[in-house]
């Protein structure tokens, strides 16, 4: 019996010690206000629920998103900016969510989540014709800075690679708008407090067209824990962050392309340019997956201080991972590169970059040089022993939640009433309460076919 007894409290342990790596809460630079100050906690509760199933109890309203396999941008972007919704659920059980272009978030405190294998993805995308027209063309040998011409629609483009893609497609599509450019999920613009986990985000395919990203925090977006996502296939990249945004934690997060990607696998940009403000753009990255199709921007930083903690890098295509760039600084430790990654770091014009003992590069006798003063962050973390990276990121990493708990919930008291909100305005779209979470909105649509080719 004591051997019994032994055993199952060393599972359960062993259990509890797994879990604590997969912090199922907000961490890292969004619980903060300050760069360098300890005391300046931020609370980030987001629409005040972060997990799924939500309480019956829980205080404020929750709306659930079906797709109608149909473009469900205008719904998606009423959802999340009317000010009555706190959470947005995507249930992926009707299949994916199709977006024309982006969905422009403008507000605060707010939770997206997503259940039954919830994928966002872009209308448009990248066919085998235009990768066979691009190719004919000569794209990819072409210059990706200087050269370039005017567009049959009269738009100049100083970039050879960029005007000529951008000009076969018009000439294939007769598109002189270039809608398809457009091709992104969502642009968090001068938000605070946003969630958003569990969802799959699926672009266009990457191209050189000066597009949009997959998703983007621009305009002084601050406190934001993007935890738990996959994003594949972004146009110009998975997700950016720039315009004096702050304060951002993306964690579990997987980034990969696919065959529908062409050019430009620039995954993920923090600052815009050497001109961008300096004393934003603080991000920590934890526990994130670079992986399939990768090139550069892993990430990419101007201005930000940056904190790289137990992010595992699997990209054999990569030309450049890590990459400090001007008026930058990084915190690197932990973190794991694979056998056959061999181009894993360079910086240019950085402020400080320290490299601690604990990473691992299989490509690498030694760790790169650390630059300037040691770079530090205000909040405690524990760094996860290099070895445990891989096995750990890969089964972890991406859209893999949800258990059945709730780390956090604004409770509801037992006189708040039930209510219902009126349709969105999609002929497609009804609401009604759910029938097991009084205190929630059910919002569903027809479901139509998918689209083909994806």
């Amino acid at each position: 019996m004591r051997l019994i007894a032994f055993l199952s409290l060393l599972a359960m342990s062993l259990t509890i010690a797994a879990a604590d790596y997969d912090q199922d809460k907000p961490f890292g630079y969004c619980t903060r206000t300050s760069r360098t100050d300890a005391a300046s906690i931020y609370q980030m509760y987001g629409g005040g629920c972060y997990t799924y199933p939500i309480p019956k109890d829980f205080a404020g309203k929750v709306v659930v998103l079906k797709s109608n396999g149909q473009d469900m941008r205008k719904v998606i972007e009423a959802a999340i900016e009317n000010s009555e919704n706190n959470i947005i659920v995507f249930d992926g059980s009707n299949g994916d969510f199709i977006v024309s272009s982006n969905v422009e978030i403008t507000t605060n405190d707010k939770t997206l989540l997503g259940i039954n294998n919830a994928r966002i993805r872009t209308h448009w995308y990248v066919t085998d014709d235009i990768r066979e027209a691009l190719n004919t063309a000569g794209v990819p040998n072409m210059r990706t800075n200087g050269g370039g011409g005017t567009l049959p629609n009269g738009h100049v483009v100083r970039e050879e690679a960029e005007y000529n893609t951008r000009k076969t497609i018009i000439e294939m599509t007769g598109d002189n708008k270039e809608r398809y450019r457009k091709s992104g999920i969502l642009s968090l613009k001068g938000c605070k407090n946003i969630i958003i986990r569990n969802i799959v985000f699926v672009g266009p395919g990457s191209i050189d067209v000066g597009g949009n990203d997959l998703i983007s925090c621009v305009h002084g977006t601050k406190n934001c824990w993007i935890d738990h996502c996959e994003f594949m296939d972004g146009m110009d990249g998975n997700f950016d962050i720039t315009s004096m945004s702050d304060f951002i934690t993306v964690s579990w997060c997987k980034f990969s392309y696919t065959e529908h990607s062409y050019m430009h696998q620039n995954t993920n940009l923090v600052g815009y340019s050497d001109r961008e403000v300096t004393g934003f753009l603080n991000v920590t990255y934890a526990f994130n997956w670079w992986g399939t199709g990768c090139k550069q921007r892993m990430p990419m930083v101007r201005a930000g201080r940056i904190h790289m903690l137990n992010n595992y890098y699997s990209s054999t295509t990569a030309s450049n991972c890590i990459n400090p760039r001007k008026n930058s600084e990084f915190l690197i430790e932990g973190n794991y590169f694979e056998t056959g990654v061999k181009h894993y770091y360079s910086q240019k014009d950085a402020t400080a970059v320290t490299w601690t003992t604990d990473n691992y590069i299989a490509e690498a006798a030694n760790l790169p040089a650390s630059v300037g003063e040691t770079v530090t962050v205000p909040y405690d973390y524990s760094v996860t022993p290099y070895k445990e990276i891989p096995a750990l990121v890969k089964s972890k990493a991406g859209a893999t939640l949800f258990s059945n708990r709730c780390s956090y919930c604004i409770r509801r008291s037992p006189s708040q009433r039930t209510f219902h909100v009126p349709s969105l305005g999609n002929p497609g779209f009804r609401t009604s309460l759910h029938p097991s979470q009084p205190a929630h909105i059910m919002a569903t649509a027809v479901s139509k076919a998918p689209l083909p080719g994806r």
